[in-house]
């Protein structure tokens, strides 16, 4: 009975073991060396090159410069910002999201820079500040105030498809999961295009 039930005991946690190694997940950045099917080398700026393995509904976005110009009232936006002393947010970078990805990641939350913010929302309205262009930004918890000055990098993300992905181009993958057999996959994909490489 206590060999069963120590058998039992192992089962269970190796197949625990398996689940949390499968949620593992990670950040991939650089340029592909190489497509095989749906595999791609990447190699990183700092690193051993990387494979992944695109699933097979894979979405691909490339990244596109844009303009100030180009944000209105209703798009959906991720905003990477620095907090301010009166409360607002100092864009570094804002994205403009595909149609297609309205309501991904939304909220507030810290970003992946030290002391830095990420808001994911929709912007409710925008008009001229002293410091540059003020954007009220809603999410469903709440809202934020955006101040994008003239430094903030602004990106746009285009739905594409896997014939972008080549060697040579810039790509970002915010979620690769790790399989229980080591390797990774993703269920998405951004390629850099006209000199953007992705983040």
């Amino acid at each position: 009975m206590r060999r069963t039930a120590l058998a039992g005991f192992a089962l269970i946690s190796a197949l625990a073991a398996s689940a949390a190694l499968a949620q593992e997940s990670q950040r991939v950045r650089g340029t592909i060396e190489s497509v095989s099917g749906p595999s791609l080398v990447i190699k990183p700026a700092e690193g051993p090159d990387v494979t992944v393995k695109l699933t097979d509904n894979a979405q691909v976005f490339g990244v596109v410069p844009l303009r100030l110009a180009d944000i209105k009232a209703g798009d959906f936006i991720g905003v990477g910002a620095m907090p301010q002393p009166d409360g607002s947010q100092k864009a570094i970078q804002v994205m403009i999201f595909a149609e297609s990805q309205r309501g991904l990641g939304e909220g507030f939350r810290p970003w992946d820079r030290p002391g830095s913010t990420m808001t994911n929302g929709t912007v409710d309205a925008t008009v001229a500040g002293v410091d540059g262009q003020v954007l009220m930004v809603k999410y469903k918890d709440g809202q934020q105030k955006i101040v994008v000055g003239p430094d903030a990098v602004i990106r746009g993300y285009i739905p594409s498809d896997k014939s972008e992905l080549k060697p040579g181009v810039h790509v970002a993958i915010t979620r690769a999961d790790k399989l229980a057999d080591g390797t990774l996959q993703t269920a998405r994909i951004n390629v850099g295009r006209d000199g953007v490489v992705p983040q």
